[in-house]
Formats: C-alpha cells, structure tokens, sequence
C-alpha cells in the first residue's frame, strides 16, 4: 500500500524494528552478547525460481524465507506476495515476529517470507504454479517441527493450502502442520480467517476499559481493507463502533454516520479496491489518518505513520492491526501528544495465537469448536495485555515499550538457559 511518499520514509522497516529493540535492550541492560544474538536474524533464505506463465512463456521470481530467532520454539510466521517485498522487509518482519510470540508467551520463534510479486496480475492457474515452486525452494526450511508458515498481505487459506499440499506430496503423506490459515477442510481451525481482526477488538475493549469508557457510538477509521481490515470493520461495528473510514491502495471513503459495511463487501468482491464505493466520500490515505476520529486501525503495511504526519493523527487510540506502521520518530511524536498507541507485538497477535492453536490441532488431530478458539485466544491476550499495562504504568513508559520489555525479556531469559552450542 503505497501511501507514504519516498521521501519521508526516513528509516526503513529493519531499521525500525532495530530502533526499537536497542531501546529495550538498553532499558533492560542486557548482556552484549545477548544483544549480539537477539540482534541478528539466524538464517537468510533467498530463491530467484521460474514459473511458468499462461502463455507459455517462463518468468523469474524473487521469494525470501527468514527466520529471525528460534530460541523459544519452532519458527512462526507469515508469507505475503507484494510488490515491494524484500529482503529488509522480511528480517523486520521476521523479527517482530519473535516478540510477538513471545509476548503473548508461544511456544515460538519468529520467521517471515515473501515473494516480490503483485498477486493481482496473475491468474489462478499462475498463482497456483508460483505458490507451489516457491514452497518448494524453501522446503529445505519449513516443517511442522522447525517453521510454520501462515498468511499474510497477499496470500490467503487458498495459497496456504496450496503450499500444505506442496510439502504433502513431497513428504509422501498429508503433513496439515506444515502452515497455519489453511482452509477447516484440510485442517484449518475455526476461527482463524478472523483471529487478527478478533484480537485488535479484544485488545481494544480492553484498552477502553481500563480508562473507563464504553464503544459504543466511539468512531473508528481502517486503513487496509484487506482481510484484516475489514474483518475488523464487521467486528467493531458488531461491537458498537461506529465505523466510518475505511482505505485501500489508490483510496478509500468517508461517511461520517456510519460505513454500509455489507454493500462495501460486496463492492470489495468485485472491484477489489475502496475507489468506486458510493457509501460516502472518497478520502486519501493521508486524510483516512487525519481523521477526527476515537480510533485509529492502520492495518495494511508497515510505515505509514511517520514523523512527517503523526502531528496531524487527532485519534486518541492507535491500534496497530498491521506490523510495524509507525516508525519511532513517530512513535515519540504520539506519546508527547498524549495518543494512546496500542502496539503491533500485542494488538495483533490474535492471528498467530489461534495459528497456534491450529497447529496444535493438526498435531494431535483433535479440533475444537470455535467458542473454544475465541474464547482461549481472548483470554491470553487479555493476560499479555494484563502484563504490559502494568508495566507501562509501574515504569511511566508506553505500551510499545513495555511490550518490547516482556517480549524480549522472555527471549533472553530463553537464551541464558539453553547456552551456546560450541
């Protein structure tokens, strides 16, 4: 989603998530050579495959697996196709992953993936093909036991099922814990296509708690109207929000009584972008931020609250549904300005918490029902959530910081006890 400009994207998404755990090392004091091995990504996959085109023709791809740090458990984390993926997205993304897990306490590590690929361009047939040669020129890492893959920006259950499959056949048997988000026929669970989007709600009720305040009528603006955005719509709005904003790359829309969620979905099936809705006013990404709103969702891609246009955010409650949207300086910006920013790590965390739920379940192929989903992720996030609050508050930080704090104070405590391998 191209909606900041090049030149005020100062610092890239690795430089970000560096910034942001040297600030937590040094809170922590942390030994240098624990800082050395948090620092750096353990291993760097890159695969330039061919796939086969329509018409015959063959063309070249560039995918990328990372994983970051697979101190806590096995490797976990999603894989997007877009256009602008590379290599210092996905160590960032990799690396995010692991405080994510770690602070909502999974048993994981964090990896990321991707393929430098607009998936729009290509049809069914050529999706398919690259999916399955990108599955398997990264198979030499992936494995129920060693990295489990899930959605992500650009790919879906389909594409995941897709990659399961992939592995099955090479394997010689069905291996469903292979990756997360695939559809409940092949061993997907209930629940996932809308955990991320559950938990940014249950991190938000949470968060209006605390400071004693009811959703209902509070309005709320999406960037992203992908499958977490406007997942997160229909849930707000189920909840008592008042959404009234929501973008998608190239726009989106205002309507200040309220979005027909049920007419923009379908616009969405068939369009696939925001531009063309008549349910209210076209806006920008930059006015969408802009917006005086309660709630602001940026659920889309990473950098799109920068020093440049944090002093114009009015909403008093950030809740990152995507990764790494607001860059540090940014970040500084918010808290002097008194906006609440609920972190990525934490708001987010719905989608890999019931992935690993999924995988549990595909491992001991026993399924629960999706009550049971929802109400065990609600309930450990509510505990992560429990925990950095009162850190926050105890250390006159903000939540990202305090996030970073008990995520990275899990991974180091990790790697104390299990030593260096000589």
């Amino acid at each position: 989603m191209a909606t900041v400009t090049q030149a005020e994207r100062v610092v890239g998404p690795y430089e970000t998530a560096l910034q942001q755990f040297d600030q937590a090392a040094e809170r922590l004091d942390l030994e240098e050579h624990i800082r050395a091995i948090l620092r750096l990504c353990k291993r760097e996959l890159v695969v330039n495959f061919p796939v086969e085109m329509d018409g015959g023709s063959t063309r070249m791809f560039t995918g990328y697996r990372v994983h970051h740090n697979v101190t806590r458990g096995p490797a976990k984390g999603g894989i997007r196709f877009h256009p602008s993926a590379d290599l210092d997205e996905v160590r960032a993304l990799a690396m995010w992953m692991t405080w994510k897990c770690a602070v909502v306490n999974l048993p994981y590590g964090g990896a990321k993936g991707g393929v430098r690929v607009d998936p729009t361009t290509l049809s069914r047939a050529e999706l398919e093909n690259l999916t399955r040669r990108y599955a398997t020129e990264i198979s030499i890492l992936i494995g129920p036991e060693r990295d489990i893959p899930a959605p992500d920006v650009g790919t879906n259950a389909q594409i995941m099922a897709w990659i399961m499959d992939t592995i099955s056949m090479h394997r010689g048997h069905s291996v469903p814990a292979v990756v997360t988000g695939k559809p409940v026929a092949v061993g997907g669970s209930l629940g996932r296509s809308l955990a991320t989007s559950r938990g940014m709600l249950v991190i938000t009720l949470d968060a209006l708690r605390r400071q004693g305040r009811s959703p209902e009528g509070l309005t709320v603006a999406i960037q992203g109207a992908g499958n977490v955005g406007l997942g997160a719509a229909k849930l707000y709005s189920e909840a008592g929000f008042r959404v009234v904003a929501i973008c998608s790359s190239g726009g989106g829309v205002y309507n200040p009584h309220g979005l027909n969620l049920a007419a923009l979905e379908r616009h969405l099936a068939t369009a696939r972008h925001v531009p063309g809705f008549t349910g209210g006013d076209m806006i920008t990404n930059a006015e969408l931020l802009a917006l005086d709103v309660d709630v602001l969702a940026p659920s889309a891609i990473e950098g799109q609250i920068t020093g440049t246009n944090a002093v114009r955010i009015r909403a008093a409650l950030v809740v990152e549904g995507a990764n790494g949207p607001t860059t540090p300086e940014a970040d500084r910006i918010l808290a002097d300005r008194g906006v609440v920013v609920l972190p990525d790590i934490l708001a987010n965390a719905g989608g890999v918490t019931v992935s690993y739920f999924e995988w549990v379940q595909d491992l001991q192929q026993f399924f629960w029902s999706e009550s049971e989903i929802n109400e065990r992720m609600a309930r450990l996030l509510r505990n992560a959530a429990q925990e950095v609050w009162a850190i926050a508050e105890r250390e006159r930080i903000t939540l990202r910081e305090a996030a970073y704090l008990v995520a990275i104070a899990r991974v180091a405590e990790a790697t104390r006890a299990r030593g260096v391998y000589p």
